[in-house]
C-alpha cells in the first residue's frame, strides 16, 4: 500500500530549507503554441518569397524594365544633392537605423504595458514580434541574395550586407507601420488620422533617404517596404483576427449586473435605463456616463448589463415594461440593433452611445464617436423618427436592423473577424480579416423588389442598407437615408482586376451628385446585369433568393447562413435623440 509522501519545504541552492513558493503562476494564454507555429510557417513563406524575388531581379530579370533604369534613378538622386537635402536625408535614414528602431520599439512596448490602466500585452507583442521577424527575414535575404550597391558616391559607409533588401526601410515599415495601426485603432478625435498618416509617411521618407544617399537601388527599397508590410500582416492576422490565442480564465470573474433589470432598482416611471455591453463599457465609462445623465437632470439612472445569451433585446423590453421613459444604449452596432428591435414601434426614445468597433449607426447619424460627447450631444438634442429594416429568412427569426444587413463577402469578413481583434485594433481588424476572404465565390441570386419584375444576378456581395456610409468615410449606398421611408440595395459583382478597379472607383466617388437610383432605372441592357461591377437599387420590400447557402450578417454580427432574405422598411419605427443637424 503506497504511503503518503510528506510535504517538504523548498530548499535554497546550498541545501538550506527555504520558504515554500506561494502565489499564482503566470500562465501563457491558450493557443500561444499554435499561433507561434502559424507565424513561423508564414514567415518561412515570406522569406522564400522575398529571396525568390531577389534572385529574380539579380538573375533572369536584370535586363528587363524597371531594373534597366535603376542606375538612372540613382544617378538622378546623386545629381540632385544639396547641403540641406543631405542633412534631411541623414535624419530620414537615421529613423530606420538599427539602434533607433530598437530604442523606439522598446520604449513603445514599455509604454503599451506600463502606461494604460490595463496593460496592452497583445499590442506590445504585435509590435515587437513584427519588428523582430522583419529583421530575421532581412538577414536570411542578405545571406541568400548577393547584390552590389549602386555605382554612385555613397554618403554612408557600406555595411557588409547585400544591397537587397533595404534593412532600414523594412525595419521602419514594421515599426512605424505597426505604430500607425495601433494609433488608428486606439486614438480618438481629429488627431487620429493625422498621427496615423504621419507614422505611415516615415517608412516612405526612409526609403527616399536611402536612395538619395546612394545606398540602395529602387527595387531594394521596394523590397524593404514589402518585407516590413508582410511581417505586419502575418503577425497582425495571427494575433488579432485568427482567434487562436485566448486569455487564461480568471480566478474570480467580474460580478454580473444581468439581474439589474428585475431587481428593486429596475426602471420605474420616469426612470432612465442604461443598457450597456460590459465588454466595451468599463466601470470608468459608466461613471462618466452617469455624470452626463445627472448633469442633464436624469437622476438615479439604472445600468443594466447585456449578456452573451441576450445582447440587449430582453433587457430593453424589460426596461420599457417597467416604465422607462428613456433608454440609453452603450455598445456597438450589435447592441444597438438588439435594443432597437425591442423599441421598434414604441414611443420610448433611444440615446445612442457608440462604444463598439464599427459604430456605423452613430457615424451616419452625425454623433460624436466619444461615448461621453455622444451622450451629451443626444441629451442636448431632440427626438427624431428613424426607419428600421425588418428582415427574416430561412433559419432567421424576424427581427430588425438599424444600419445594414447583407450576404456574401461582407458577411464572410464579419465571420472571420475575432471579437478580441475588434476590441484591440478597432475597425482595422475587419481589413485584416478581409485579406483571406477576397476570393469568396461568386453567388447566383434572384432579386424581387416591390412590384418590379424579378432580376437574376451574380454577385460577390449584396448589401441592404438603412444608412450608406461605413468606416473610413466610404459610402457604399449613396442614396441611403435613415428617415426616407425606403431601404437601399447594393449588388457588388466585379470581375477581374479591371472590375475591382471600376467598383472601387464608383464606391470611392460616393455618388454624391448621382440621382437617386431605383429598381427600374438601374436595370442594364443585359438582363442578368453581367459586366456591371456595382448596381444600386431602392425599395420598400425585397426578396433575395440565393441558389446556394450564403453567409449572412445583421449590423455587423454574423447570423445563421441560409438561402433567403426578405427585407422591408418600417418607416419611423424608432425614436432617437439627435443633436441639431443629426441624421
Amino acid at each position: 500500500m503506497p504511503t503518503a509522501v510528506p510535504h517538504r519545504p523548498a530548499e535554497l541552492p546550498d541545501g538550506r530549507p527555504g520558504a515554500a513558493r506561494t502565489g499564482r503562476s503566470f500562465p501563457l494564454p491558450r493557443g500561444t503554441g499554435r499561433t507561434a507555429a502559424r507565424i513561423a510557417a508564414l514567415t518561412v513563406c515570406q522569406g522564400a518569397l522575398m529571396v525568390g524575388f531577389g534572385l529574380l531581379i539579380t538573375g533572369p530579370a536584370r535586363g528587363l524594365w524597371p531594373m534597366t533604369v535603376e542606375d538612372d534613378v540613382n544617378e538622378g538622386f546623386e545629381h540632385a544633392r544639396t547641403g540641406t537635402l543631405t542633412t534631411l536625408s541623414l535624419l530620414g535614414s537615421e529613423a530606420g537605423n538599427t539602434l533607433t528602431v530598437i530604442a523606439v520599439t522598446v520604449l513603445a512596448c514599455a509604454g503599451l504595458i506600463l502606461l494604460p490602466r490595463l496593460p496592452m500585452w497583445r499590442q506590445a507583442a504585435f509590435l515587437a514580434v513584427a519588428v523582430s521577424l522583419q529583421s530575421l527575414v532581412f538577414l536570411v535575404i542578405t545571406e541568400s541574395v548577393d547584390r552590389h550597391r549602386p555605382e554612385v558616391h555613397r554618403l554612408d559607409a557600406s555595411p557588409p550586407t547585400s544591397s537587397y533588401t533595404s534593412g532600414h526601410t523594412g525595419a521602419a515599415t514594421a515599426l512605424y507601420g505597426g505604430l500607425a495601426v495601433l494609433a488608428l485603432s486606439r486614438l480618438r478625435g481629429p488627431w487620429r488620422r493625422i498621427v496615423g498618416a504621419l507614422l505611415l509617411l516615415v517608412p516612405v521618407l526612409v526609403a527616399v533617404a536611402r536612395l538619395y544617399r546612394g545606398m540602395h537601388h529602387p527595387t531594394d527599397v521596394v523590397g524593404g517596404l514589402v518585407n516590413g508590410t508582410l511581417s505586419l500582416l502575418i503577425v497582425g492576422r495571427a494575433l488579432f483576427t485568427d482567434g487562436t490565442v485566448t486569455a487564461p480564465a480568471e480566478a474570480s470573474p467580474t460580478p454580473s449586473f444581468a439581474s439589474a433589470g428585475t431587481g428593486p432598482g429596475a426602471p420605474g416611471p420616469g426612470r432612465t435605463a442604461v443598457i450597456f455591453n460590459p465588454t466595451v463599457t468599463g466601470e470608468a465609462d459608466r461613471e462618466a456616463l452617469r455624470g452626463v445623465l445627472e448633469g442633464h437632470g436624469h437622476r438615479a439612472p439604472v445600468f443594466i448589463e447585456t449578456t452573451a445569451e441576450d445582447p440587449g433585446t430582453g433587457q430593453t423590453a424589460g426596461a420599457v415594461r417597467d416604465g422607462a421613459r428613456l433608454v440609453v444604449v452603450c455598445g456597438g452596432d450589435g447592441t444597438l440593433r438588439a435594443a432597437a428591435d425591442a423599441l421598434a414601434g414604441s414611443d420610448v426614445p433611444m440615446a445612442v452611445v457608440p462604444c463598439g468597433t464599427g459604430n456605423l449607426l452613430a457615424r451616419n447619424l452625425g454623433l460624436p464617436l466619444s461615448p461621453v460627447d455622444a451622450l451629451d450631444a443626444a441629451l442636448s438634442g431632440a427626438p427624431h423618427r428613424l426607419d428600421l429594416g425588418r428582415i427574416e429568412g430561412d433559419g432567421l427569426t424576424a427581427t430588425h436592423f438599424a444600419a445594414m444587413s447583407g450576404a456574401g463577402l461582407d458577411a464572410e469578413i464579419m465571420e472571420h473577424t475575432d471579437d478580441r481583434a475588434k476590441s484591440v485594433l478597432g475597425w482595422p481588424a475587419y481589413v485584416l480579416a478581409g485579406i483571406g476572404t477576397l476570393r469568396t465565390p461568386r453567388m447566383r441570386l434572384t432579386v424581387r423588389l416591390d412590384d418590379a419584375p424579378a432580376l437574376r444576378r451574380t454577385a460577390r456581395m449584396v448589401l441592404i442598407g438603412n444608412v450608406g456610409t461605413v468606416q473610413g468615410g466610404t459610402t457604399l449606398l449613396p442614396a441611403a437615408r435613415p428617415d426616407d421611408g425606403q431601404l437601399d440595395l447594393l449588388v457588388l459583382d466585379p470581375r477581374g482586376v479591371g472590375g475591382w478597379i471600376r467598383a472601387l472607383a464608383t464606391l470611392l466617388r460616393g455618388g454624391a451628385h448621382a440621382p437617386r437610383p431605383s429598381a427600374v432605372d438601374t436595370v442594364t441592357t443585359r438582363d442578368d446585369g453581367s459586366g456591371v461591377p456595382v448596381e444600386f437599387f431602392t425599395f420598400r420590400r425585397a426578396q433575395l433568393t440565393f441558389e446556394s447557402t450564403q453567409s449572412r450578417e445583421l449590423d455587423g454580427d454574423p447570423v445563421a447562413p441560409g438561402r433567403r432574405l426578405t427585407a422591408e422598411v418600417r418607416p419611423g419605427a424608432l425614436t432617437v435623440l439627435l443633436p441639431a443637424g443629426g441624421a
